[in-house]
């Protein structure tokens, strides 16, 4: 059937449902590319290496392929289920699937998982935007003004950097800062790779201690604390997939960019993910194997470069790529929890400026909060990794691909339903498992060592 056509015809009497076709998408198709490129890349991307390293290569790469395929799928459960109904918003189609209740859940696990992936790029700003600027004026130590201060500047960055973004009415007009922010993140993983064969490992610097940082994570062992194994598995490997799922998750993404891009259609929208997917996955799959060269017992690999050289001019210029990637990102991953606020709490009001700057003060304010209270940037990405992505990547878009795709045209005992049902219970135990492992981990003590992811 026809793309445009509706199996859940209009019913007379009722108020009329938003559809694609009512929204002349203007974005371009490399636009698209690039936004929903950034909202898959960003802070994850230096957790990859503590991931490996608590895996080892095989069970990673392993991983990797199975997270990145089950996410292309997801989101053509989501596009098949949005193009039978018309709806371009994630919260109306659980709705449509389940009623208020429904659109609730949805608008929820949104705005949690984008506030935590807003909390973690930010993270990643109030940690490192100091040492950039005390490489930039030379010092080797923070001398402890207000402008080496994380808290302030990242409300600094926050009201300057941020909110003018994120107060544009679409989310098309990022294309080009979005562009912006993955050639940064190019530039950061070609640096990683060529500091891959620049550096000794173990670290050897005057600040650091090898015996003792070897000591802390592995053994003393050296030789093989800077090798990566095929394959391992520890207390630390609970968090691995987590990060790995939260890094490929783009889903409340994925219909505003759809609502919006040129000549849209499902094919030419799941075109645009699997390109955005398979780019990221290329450079998920290269960082780590580079950075864990650099010993990646520390999984922040920008840490890693100041315990070499501080103020050596390629480190200076990497930090600088990396922060300017993850700020640009924010507005992008912002728009989708403004979306859903709106839905659930405004339904039926139209556009009004005044409530669109509003929310999106509110939502920087409290993201800077979680920013500068929450010690451990892991906490964010284990907990809210292990709950919210199972949710948006399996077990949301199948359970409405069920509800929303007629029996006439599938029936519930179909082979695409029964998948969709498998999908959505592998993802709750997926949900259940990680929850499981990070809690026996911290209720029994372990050294939670690995690092800020």
């Amino acid at each position: 059937m026809a793309e445009h056509d509706e199996f859940l015809p209009h019913k007379p009497g009722t108020k009329k449902q938003t559809h694609f076709t009512d929204f002349e998408g203007k974005t371009s198709f490399g636009m698209s590319v690039f936004n929903l490129s950034n909202a898959i890349m960003g802070s994850g991307i230096l957790g990859l290496a503590f991931a490996m390293s608590n895996t080892g290569i095989i069970l990673f790469i392993i991983l990797l392929v199975f997270i990145a395929i089950l996410s292309a799928y997801s989101i053509h459960l989501l596009l098949k289920s949005a193009g039978v109904v018309g709806i371009r918003a994630y919260e109306q189609l659980g709705n449509r699937a389940f009623g208020p209740p429904g659109k609730l859940l949805a608008g929820c696990i949104i705005t949690v998982h984008n506030i935590g992936a807003m909390s973690s790029y930010l993270f990643i700003v109030k940690s490192e935007l100091p040492l950039v600027i005390q490489a930039f004026l030379g010092r080797h130590e923070n001398t402890g003004e207000w402008f080496l201060n994380g808290n302030y500047l990242i409300i600094i960055v926050s009201a300057f950097v941020i909110l003018p973004l994120a107060l544009m009415k679409q989310l098309g007009y990022l294309g080009y800062t979005s562009g912006f922010s993955l050639s940064c993140m190019v530039f950061f993983l070609i640096s990683v790779i060529y500091k891959k064969f620049n550096i000794d490992c173990p670290l050897k610097d005057e600040h650091h201690n090898i015996t003792s940082i070897a000591d802390h994570y592995t053994t003393n062992d050296t030789d093989g604390f800077c090798d990566a194994k095929l394959f391992t598995i520890n207390s630390q490997t609970a968090y691995t997939i987590p990060i790995l799922a939260f890094a490929f998750v783009c889903h409340p993404e994925v219909l505003p960019i759809y609502t919006e891009l040129r000549d849209a259609t499902k094919k030419r929208m799941q075109t645009v993910a699997n390109i955005s997917i398979m780019a990221m996955f290329v450079m998920y799959l290269r960082a780590p194997r580079s950075g864990r060269r650099l010993c990646s017992d520390v999984s922040e690999l920008l840490h890693t470069y100041s315990r070499v050289d501080p103020l050596d001019v390629l480190v200076l210029c990497v930090r600088l790529a990396v922060l300017v990637a993850v700020t640009l990102t924010v507005p992008v991953v912002l728009f989708p929890i403004r979306r859903a606020l709106q839905q659930i709490l405004f339904p039926e009001k139209p556009f009004h400026w005044a409530r669109h700057i509003g929310i999106a003060v509110s939502l920087i304010f409290i993201v800077n909060l979680l920013v500068i209270f929450v010690p451990s940037i892991r906490d964010i990405f284990g907990i809210i990794g292990a709950t919210s992505a199972p949710s948006l990547i399996f077990i949301l878009p199948s359970i409405f691909y069920i509800r929303i795709v007629p029996e006439e045209q599938e029936p519930f005992r179909s082979r695409p339903k029964i998948q969709a049902a498998c999908f959505a219970a592998l993802g709750f135990i997926f949900m259940v498992m990680s929850l499981s492992f990070i809690i026996t981990d911290w209720a029994t003590g372990e050294s939670r060592s690995g690092g800020g992811h």
